[in-house]
C-alpha cells in the first residue's frame, strides 16, 4: 500500500515516517484492497494561550468508499496511535458488517407495497432539529477559540452521491463522523443521516418543491 505523508507548520523527521510504517500494518490486515493512504500532521497554535496542539488525519483511499480517522494531542505521536486506533475500529466494524449480512441477507431493507425501512433502528428528527436546520440556527464551534463565533472555519464542497439510507449509515460509520449529506436514491431528497444515542440514527431530508410564485414575487 503507498504512503504519504505530509507536514503543515510541522516536519515530518524519518523517525516519525518508520513509525507509520510500522502502525498502517494493522490497517492492512482490515484492508488489503485499499491502494493509498494519506497522513497529514497539522500543528496548530492558539492566540488564546491555549496549548498548541497536533492534529493527525489518516485518509485511505481504495476501491470501495473513502475512510477517514482523525485525532488531536500534544504529541503528535500519541495522535498518531489515537487516529489509527480509530481508523481499525472503523474498519473491523465495517468487516464485521459485512460478514453478518452474508449470514443475514434479509438485513435493512424497503418494504414492498408500505415503503417503509426495515431492519435498521432509523428515527425520524425532531421538531426541534428540523426547526434549527431550516433557521440555520445551529451553533458553529470556532476551531481557534473556545467561545462561540458564527463565522465558518472550514468550508467543504462534495459531488452529490446518490445512494440508499442504509448505504449512507455504511458510510458515515467508515468516514467515523456523526453526520453523512447524501441524496436518497428512493426519493432524490437531499438528505442526512446523523447518530443518536447508542446506536440509533436519524434522517432529516429536504423537500425540493419550488415555492409559490406569490413567495417569489414577494
Amino acid at each position: 500500500m503507498e504512503t504519504s505523508i505530509v507536514g503543515v507548520g510541522v516536519g515530518i523527521t524519518d523517525r516519525f515516517r518508520t513509525v507509520v510504517e510500522e502502525k498502517i500494518a494493522k490497517i492492512e490486515t482490515l484492508a488489503a484492497k485499499a491502494q493509498r493512504l494519506d497522513v497529514k500532521v497539522t500543528h496548530r497554535v492558539y492566540r488564546n494561550g491555549r496549548v498548541p496542539d497536533e492534529t493527525v488525519e489518516l485518509t485511505l483511499i481504495g476501491k470501495g468508499p473513502v475512510v477517514r480517522a482523525e485525532a488531536v494531542d500534544g504529541d503528535k505521536f500519541v495522535a498518531l496511535d489515537l487516529a489509527v486506533d480509530k481508523m481499525t475500529e472503523q474498519l473491523r466494524r465495517a468487516k464485521e458488517k459485512r460478514v453478518d449480512g452474508r449470514q443475514h441477507p434479509r438485513g435493512p431493507h424497503f418494504e414492498k407495497g408500505s415503503g417503509s425501512l426495515e431492519g435498521i433502528d432509523v428515527q425520524p428528527a425532531s421538531v426541534e432539529v428540523l426547526h434549527a436546520v431550516a433557521t440555520g440556527s445551529i451553533p458553529v464551534q470556532n476551531d481557534e477559540e473556545e467561545e462561540y463565533s458564527p463565522v465558518v472555519i472550514r468550508t467543504k464542497s462534495f459531488d452529490a452521491e446518490w445512494m440508499t439510507v442504509e448505504e449512507a449509515v455504511d458510510r458515515m460509520e467508515l468516514v467515523g463522523h456523526d453526520f453523512f449529506l447524501f441524496v436518497d436514491a428512493r426519493t432524490d431528497h437531499p438528505s442526512v443521516v446523523y447518530r443518536r444515542k447508542g446506536w440509533d440514527y436519524g434522517v432529516i431530508a429536504l423537500s425540493t418543491q419550488a415555492p409559490p410564485a406569490e413567495a417569489l414575487a414577494s
